[in-house]
């Protein structure tokens, strides 16, 4: 399975006990359908943040670029506050933490979640999206995750 290259995406979303900001992060994430839009994640069932996640009233999937390995690997340990230091900012439509430096992110609600082994499905419903290049961010490329290591390419 590592001779498979992915992007890298952390799915954030408000706390709805504490309204406090989570997310984790994912490199298991695939756009599923075009019309209606639906894109789907794959949260290990270990994971501490998902199941506060999952009861949240939406959700924001960020892509991350080339130079956020870090924030990548912040966000794939254990922490109670994964976003200290990490800038943001609310999405109008779910409320959902867009991290700041995403080369794009797409906000949306659960429709459905199926079992996947030691992970969950979930389909997720696109309610809006954006891109750096539109938010007046630089582009750099997408960061990749291959044979337990990262990096990126240039087009």
């Amino acid at each position: 399975m590592g001779h498979f290259a992915t992007g890298v995406s952390i799915v954030t979303a408000i706390d709805a006990d504490t309204g406090k900001p989570l997310g984790f992060t994912a490199q298991s994430f695939l756009s599923l359908s075009i019309d209606p839009p639906l894109v789907a994640v794959s949260p290990a069932l270990a994971s501490s943040s998902w199941p506060k996640i999952a009861k949240a009233d939406g959700l924001c999937i960020n892509i991350l670029g080339a130079d956020q390995e870090a924030l990548c690997r912040g966000f794939a340990t254990p922490s109670d506050d994964k976003f200290a230091g990490v800038g943001w900012r609310a999405s109008h439509t779910t409320g959902a933490p867009i991290i700041d430096g995403s080369l794009a992110w797409i906000d949306g609600r659960i429709e459905a979640t199926y079992p996947g082994g030691d992970h969950e499905i979930v389909v997720i419903s696109v309610l809006d999206l954006g891109e750096a290049t539109s938010e007046g961010g630089g582009v750099a490329g997408p960061l990749l995750f291959y044979r337990a290591g990262f990096g990126s390419f240039s087009v």
